[in-house]
């Protein structure tokens, strides 16, 4: 059973920075349902992208796999197409409780834990970065982009799901403010709300969609479109 995310329900006085350990863990699917509009439409559309553009023999990959639902997503999409599905993440309490939830699984699934930029990545034909590269230091994002690229087969997709930011100040604050009244429609407090955010600062860190686009064109993806938005949520999938 889900265990309900009250991790910042109550005042603290010294807040850590934000991290996947244990208590994160245990919260995670009630954390990111309340907290992500639109996340249960990104994970099955990530599985039926996966279903129409995953290749024969090729690596398919899940980066930043937390507790596997894209990676599931995806496996029950492709079928036996004698794919590898691969899901990747650095957090080892993550990939422990994800065995779990892809236990269900008829395809078989390899998990990994590790940094993503320094998984090695072949002959791809599929590959995910759900909410992921936002936690990536800046300055390795255009090398990680450009890693996948690299070992793309032609045809093959990148699915980028990420929190944004606007250039313009008045949207910035207007999908701010549209994403708090979300949370707090599903039942978070205002000091859940501030306390989690500040936990965030200088860890999650966003970007406009254009310039997602531009490290995408320059990584050598010849397609890409936002194919999902929601207030300061969005999803691109860029095609080799």
């Amino acid at each position: 059973m889900t265990k309900p995310d009250t991790l910042y329900a109550t005042p603290q006085s010294k807040l850590g920075r934000f991290a996947f350990d244990e208590h994160v863990v245990e919260v995670f699917p009630d954390m990111i349902q309340r907290s992500v509009p639109g996340y249960s439409t990104i994970i099955a559309m990530t599985g039926v992208m996966a279903g129409r553009y995953a290749q024969g023999q090729s690596n398919i990959y899940d980066l930043g796999s937390s507790l596997g639902a894209s990676t599931l997503s995806m496996a029950r999409q492709i079928n036996s197409r004698d794919c590898n599905i691969i899901g990747v993440d650095n957090s080892a309490a993550m990939i422990e409780r994800s065995r779990a939830y892809i236990s269900e699984a008829t395809a078989p699934i390899e998990l990994r834990c590790e940094n993503i930029q320094e998984t090695e990545i072949t002959n791809a034909s599929v590959v995910v970065l759900n909410f992921t590269l936002q936690f990536v230091a800046a300055s390795e994002r255009a090398a990680l982009i450009n890693k996948i690229s690299a070992a793309m087969r032609p045809g093959g997709i990148l699915i980028l799901s990420e929190k944004i930011r606007f250039a313009d100040q008045h949207l910035q604050q207007l999908n701010t403010d549209l994403h708090h009244a979300f949370k707090r429609a599903n039942g978070y407090s205002e000091l859940e709300v501030a306390q989690k955010r500040s936990a965030l600062e200088d860890v999650l860190v966003p970007e406009t969609l254009a310039e997602h686009q531009q490290r995408l064109r320059e990584a050598g993806f010849s397609s890409i479109d936002v194919w999902f938005q929601c207030f300061n949520f969005a999803s691109l999938v860029a095609i080799k």
